[in-house]
């Protein structure tokens, strides 16, 4: 017999809840049960639009026995706060990037995992596709020769309006920074999957669109991988009318360049029989979703799968394909260029 759908709650009423909300629904494996935000306004009308309950406290959402995992769609920088009581009780947590706005803050998540025995996964949904899956098994297996240039480029547009409209976004407190821990995290996140950590960081940052913002809009850096080879990250909300995320890894073996998660360049020294095909797959474009110009064109349909993960992995008893200490690790690499761009020196990782 097939297991009962694991019940799951949205904390959060805002645009990328509603995209959890979604997520959870076309899963067959979830059941969406709850919703709480401190609104009760923002959370009836979020219940009635996607039929589950409101909760009127955060502890009573951990108190549910219906609810066995949470999807945390709140502020960054609010993530712990519900990420720790739902862990320690020793339930599920699906929690939308970054995990939290500092090592800290990361750490206590971590920790509360490990002392109640709960499961903590991170939205790192850019991994799952096909062409940043072609690249890291490439990388892997050494069709890149020595790895010499390694970098990510996120150029993206936000309205002033996205801003302005926001209590939270481009605040230190609770976006953690701007426009690379927003916007740049998943390329960030990509690029250390595939590339590994660097082993050094040196980075500028600077507000130049957008005045209003305490963070940074803009951003540039430049990296130093512990196998030798560069790479730089270039990040911002500040590039109307926002290009397409870009990643690249070159080596002295082969070249190849993931737009979204398009294929764009795949060439290589000792040519493989599935090249060509890899070639003429992607010759089309992409089919995922991101939002380059606009954060509302982006697609529910990757964070499905990291919902069915997680309900399968809570049923099987394993854990989930982005575990918590793995997601750590694209904040460890953003703390790092935010310091370097803060204190002017070269960040040791």
């Amino acid at each position: 017999m097939s297991n009962p759908p694991i019940g799951f709650a949205v904390v959060g009423t805002g645009m990328i809840a509603e995209v959890h909300a979604q997520a959870i629904q076309d899963t067959p494996e979830a059941r969406l049960v709850a919703v709480w935000t401190r609104s009760a306004e923002r959370r009836n009308e979020f219940a009635q639009r996607f039929g589950c309950r409101p909760v009127e406290s955060l502890e009573a959402l951990v108190a549910d026995p219906e609810v066995r995992a949470v999807t945390i769609a709140t502020p960054s920088g609010a993530h712990a706060d519900v990420a720790v009581p739902f862990l320690e009780a020793g339930k599920a947590v699906l929690c939308e990037k970054p995990l939290e706005v500092s090592l800290e803050a990361v750490d206590r998540i971590l920790d509360a995992e490990r002392r109640g025995g709960g499961v903590l996964a991170g939205i790192f949904q850019m991994r799952l596709g096909r062409g940043a899956r072609l690249l890291k098994e490439a990388v892997e297996t050494g069709r890149f020769g020595r790895l010499t240039l390694c970098s990510a480029y996120i150029k993206w547009w936000r309205s002033p309006e996205y801003y302005a409209t926001s209590s939270w976004k481009g605040t230190y407190k609770l976006d953690g920074g701007g426009a690379l821990i927003n916007q740049g995290i998943h390329a960030v996140d990509l690029l250390q999957w595939i590339a590994g950590l660097p082993a050094e960081v040196s980075a500028f940052t600077g507000r130049l669109a957008h005045p209003g913002i305490e963070a940074e809009d803009t951003v540039a850096a430049t990296l130093r991988y512990p196998h030798g080879g560069l790479g730089v990250i270039e990040a911002s909300s500040s590039s109307w009318p926002g290009s397409d995320l870009r990643i690249e890894i070159m080596g002295s073996r082969g070249s190849a360049v993931l737009v979204n998660d398009c294929i764009a360049r795949w060439e290589f020294a000792e040519p493989q029989d599935a090249d060509e095909k890899i070639r003429h797959d992607f010759a089309d474009g992409g089919k995922m979703k991101v939002g380059s110009g606009d954060p509302r064109g982006m697609s529910w349909v990757e964070h499905q799968v990291q919902v069915a993960d997680l309900a399968r992995a809570l049923a099987e008893g394993r854990p989930p394909m982005i575990p918590g200490s793995e997601a750590r690790r694209a904040v460890q690499l953003v703390m790092a260029v935010y310091e370097s761009a803060r204190t002017g020196k070269i960040v040791r990782l």
